[in-house]
């Protein structure tokens, strides 16, 4: 039991041994050879390198999808033909998108009316253009609901809103400047219907001067509050004769 107890002491200072050997101070030679080793400046310029590839790469593939130092003049398309102005927008690389509509009297059905970027306009290819194009016909809009149920005033401020034309003004009997009807070309209409914002609009507004309407229980009250005949004529031959005198009866 002695010999390997021995043995076990004998190699734990050997160990120890050992172990503080490795352990000394490095010194100032030993760190630069061990940092300019081949192997860790060989990873140093092999990091230096790949990042030096990736910069191009990615400054290159950002020029290619932005077209960097590419630029396109805007034509003038106002006035052309949708498709026309759509063919020679994508013959120069240029895309188009039609956002609205609107409405001009003497430009051709399907025209464009406005270009979102002016012609003459400086960008790169495959940019957007948007388009405003004019429409087949006047805008239709559906009439509110004003009849019998605001003033004119009010009547008005809702149309003019929505666009609509007034024509003169059309007075009848009734309250004074209230609504009681719309007419379009001479004709009643009614709240809905689709009219052309290019259509006058006539309002039927009341002149005041209202009339009171027949009531047939007016002359019926009338004639059960009349007094009869007799009592009236009685009445009436009393107040006519002097205080004292009495009424002869022409039969006696």
């Amino acid at each position: 039991m002695s010999q390997k107890l021995r043995e076990f002491y004998v190699h734990l200072s050997r160990n120890i041994l050992f172990t503080t050997n490795h352990t000394k101070k490095m010194s100032l030679s030993e760190l630069f050879k061990k940092i300019f080793s081949r192997l860790f400046v060989g990873n140093c310029l092999g990091m230096l390198i790949l990042t030096v590839l990736l910069g191009a790469a990615t400054y290159i593939f950002i020029g290619y999808y932005t077209h960097h130092g590419e630029e396109i003049t805007v034509p003038d398309v106002c006035g052309l033909d949708e498709n026309v102005a759509k063919n020679k927008l994508k013959a120069l690389g240029l895309q188009m998108e039609v956002t609205d509509t609107g409405y001009v009297f003497n430009a051709a059905p399907f025209s464009v009316l406005e270009q979102s970027i002016k012609a003459g306009g400086k960008v790169k290819p495959g940019r957007t253009i948007f388009l405003t194009i004019n429409a087949n016909g006047p805008r239709l809009i559906a009439l509110p609901d004003v009849a019998d149920n605001c003033s004119r005033r009010e009547a008005e401020d809702k149309l003019r809103v929505l666009g609509f034309k007034l024509g003169a003004t059309e007075y009848i009997m009734g309250d004074p400047e209230w609504v009681y009807g719309i007419k379009v070309g001479g004709k009643n209409v009614v709240a809905g219907t689709k009219i052309s914002i290019n259509t006058p609009v006539t309002l039927v507004v009341g002149a005041g001067g209202t009339e009171d309407e027949y009531n047939g229980n007016d002359s019926l009250d009338f004639i059960l509050n009349t007094p009869d005949e007799e009592e009236f004529s009685e009445e009436e031959t009393e107040q006519s004769q002097p205080a004292g005198q009495q009424t002869e009866d022409p039969f006696a």
